[in-house]
C-alpha cells in the first residue's frame, strides 16, 4: 500500500510550529532554530498565509544587507504556498517536491493546516515502503 501523508503525520506527530506575518526574522529563525526546522508556516486568523524557510532568509535577507532584526516575515517569506491533502500518496509528494524546487509542503485540510512535511519525511516514507516490497518478494521467493 503506497503510504500517504496522513501516515508522515501519523508517524512523526502533528506539533506545528508558526510564526505570524509581522513576527521579525530573527523571531522565527529563532523558532526555527530551537525546533531544528527548516521552514514554518506563516499564519493569520488560523488561515495560511505563507511559508518562511531557510533558502528565503538566505536569498532576501543576508544576500540584500537586510537586518533580520527589523525585517517582517511578511515582506521576504514565499507567499504562494504549494500545499498537500492527507490523502496524497508521497509519490505525489515527492514529484510536487522535484517539480517545484521546494523542501517543505503544508498539509491542509479544509482551511486548516494540519502540519508541515520535509522532502526528508517523504524520502523516509518511500524507503519504508520500499524496504516492506523488498521484505515481501524475498518471502515470496523462498516459499
Amino acid at each position: 500500500m503506497t503510504p500517504t501523508v496522513r501516515s508522515i503525520l501519523d508517524h512523526k506527530g502533528y506539533d506545528l510550529w508558526s510564526a505570524p506575518p509581522d513576527a521579525s526574522v530573527y523571531d522565527a529563525l529563532s523558532i526555527m532554530a530551537q525546533r531544528n526546522i527548516g521552514a514554518l508556516p506563516i499564519l493569520e486568523a488560523g488561515g495560511l498565509r505563507g511559508i518562511f524557510s531557510e533558502r528565503d532568509y538566505a536569498r532576501k535577507v543576508v544576500l540584500r544587507g537586510r537586518n533580520s532584526m527589523d525585517t517582517p516575515v511578511r515582506e521576504i517569506m514565499t507567499p504562494a504556498v504549494i500545499t498537500v491533502r492527507p490523502d496524497d500518496t508521497v509519490h505525489h509528494c515527492m514529484a510536487l517536491m522535484t517539480e517545484l524546487r521546494t523542501r517543505h509542503l503544508p498539509v491542509v485540510e479544509g482551511a486548516r493546516v494540519l502540519g508541515l512535511i520535509s522532502i526528508g519525511d517523504v524520502v523516509h516514507a518511500l524507503i519504508e515502503e520500499q524496504s516492506h516490497v523488498i521484505e515481501q518478494l524475498e518471502s515470496y521467493i523462498r516459499t
